[in-house]
């Protein structure tokens, strides 16, 4: 099976200070990789640099989605070539009805393919995701995150990914801020999603190991000092949890 994600010796500066030092990491369709480390490893940094964050610069490697190199591509290209970020902090929007930003977005993304959908078959669309969320539909009619909890901007962005139906979600700390019932009820969500579209494959990003109990990852990677120095099954989560990143 092919690979849907292929980092090959990723290397990546913000400012000329070096965040990423040789990155490699070979993700195919339908699997999940979680990554881990501590704060200041260069998580985050990766993510923004996969989704191609101006202040990120390549200094040397590729990124290389489903066979097309994403090195020069633009965020918005990378996310047509289908790539999806998950924020860890969503933007608020005022005055921007959330269902008519995902109509842009869903018609952006898809222009001049087929998928593309007149406002009426989108709105069926959306309101299928809804229900296969199980949310409010009233939720679309709002203003973008504005006034939104922290569990609710993170099922904005599960309703995004749900509706783009990107080959992979990188999710950026989704679990961050959120108490047990919202980190339940989004991970019901990104459960209902990953069923609707199976070959989509994830790369979640996390400090904790109570977000993997439900979402199993086929493999676990440590991050320290902006290189991979460790990966492993679910199991390895385990053991982070126990001893820490120390041994």
């Amino acid at each position: 099976m092919n690979n849907v994600l292929t980092i090959n010796n990723l290397h990546a500066a913000v400012e000329d200070k070096t965040i990423l030092n040789g990155i490699q990491l070979d993700i195919k369709p339908g699997q999940i990789h979680a990554i881990m480390g501590p704060n200041g490893s260069g998580k985050s940094s990766l993510a923004f640099t996969l989704m191609g964050h101006p202040r990120y610069a390549v200094k040397a490697g590729s990124i290389t989605l489903a066979g097309n190199e994403l090195n020069d591509l633009s965020p918005d290209k990378r996310a047509k070539q289908g790539m999806f970020l998950a924020m860890q902090h969503p933007y608020e929007i005022d005055g921007v009805v959330y269902k008519d930003f995902l109509r842009q977005a869903y018609n952006a993304l898809y222009d001049g393919t087929e998928k593309q959908l007149r406002i009426r078959d989108f709105h069926a669309l959306l309101l299928s995701k809804v229900a296969l969320l199980k949310m409010d539909p009233a939720f679309i009619d709002r203003f973008i995150n504005v006034g939104f909890s922290g569990g609710e901007k993170k099922r904005a962005e599960i309703l995004q990914l749900a509706v783009l139906q990107p080959k992979i979600a990188i999710l950026d700390e989704i679990d961050s801020g959120l108490d047990i019932d919202a980190l339940k009820i989004v991970c019901e969500g990104l459960r209902a999603v990953k069923h609707d579209n199976p070959d989509m494959a994830i790369l979640m990003i996390t400090h904790y190991q109570r977000i993997l109990q439900y979402l199993m990852p086929d493999v676990v990677h440590v991050l320290r000092n902006g290189q991979i120095v460790k990966s492993g099954d679910a199991t390895l989560a385990d053991q982070l949890e126990a001893h820490g990143y120390d041994e």
